[in-house]
């Protein structure tokens, strides 16, 4: 029920749906990092606000922006509220639409990053307060500017991240984290390691 109680209350608000930048995939839901000719594809499903997302951000990382940076994968990032759902608040949101604003400016993988390392406790919903989205922009190069604040006070991806969400809701998955590469749910494998990840992606690309 908590999930659902979240739904009804956003779609007072919605506006049109104003897709990020370079967004791409069904629905135009996926925010692309990586080379598109990349051999395999990561796509994760995440909330900003959860902290088992932060974990597998965590871990996996360093291995994630390397083989980015190599050109051997590309990382499609689809981005849920269910946090909010689940504690109120809209957090969840408010820091996804940030995300997409920085998205539009080229600054998404930066300011992904640095919600994470800065994300507050699950129970408190900070990311609700746009100056802290704000504050935090200031950690990535370039990303402070005035329109990426017009963008976060206006909440211009909103409806966006409410269309994500639903498809989130819509899939049929277990929970944030998701993560499948080239379609496998890697998150749910227990012997899954970032190694094994690397080594997975590098036997890949050769192929």
């Amino acid at each position: 029920v908590a999930a659902n109680s979240g739904k009804d209350k956003d779609s007072d608000a919605s506006g049109p749906v104003v897709v990020p930048s370079g967004a791409n995939g069904q629905d135009s839901l996926a925010i692309p990092v990586g080379e598109e000719g990349a051999k395999s594809t990561l796509v994760v499903w995440e909330d900003f606000r959860c902290p088992a997302c932060k974990a597998f951000e965590t871990a996996y990382r360093p291995t994630i922006h390397e083989l980015t940076g190599s050109g051997k994968l590309k990382v499609e990032y689809h981005l849920a509220t269910i946090i909010d759902g689940n504690m109120g608040g809209t957090g969840s949101r408010n820091a996804a639409n940030a995300a997409a604003c920085a998205q539009d400016l080229g600054k998404f993988p930066g300011y992904h990053d640095v919600l994470y390392e800065n994300q507050p406790e699950e129970t408190s919903d900070d990311y609700a307060k746009n100056e802290k989205l704000l504050e935090l922009a200031q950690k990535v190069d370039g990303l402070d500017t005035p329109a990426f604040r017009s963008c976060v006070e206006k909440g211009t991806h909103n409806s966006w991240v409410d269309k994500s969400a639903s498809a989130f809701r819509n899939g049929g998955f277990s929970g944030t984290p998701t993560v499948l590469l080239d379609g496998k749910n890697i998150y749910q494998d227990q012997t899954m390691t970032p190694a094994k990840l690397k080594q997975q992606v590098l036997e890949a690309a050769k192929g």
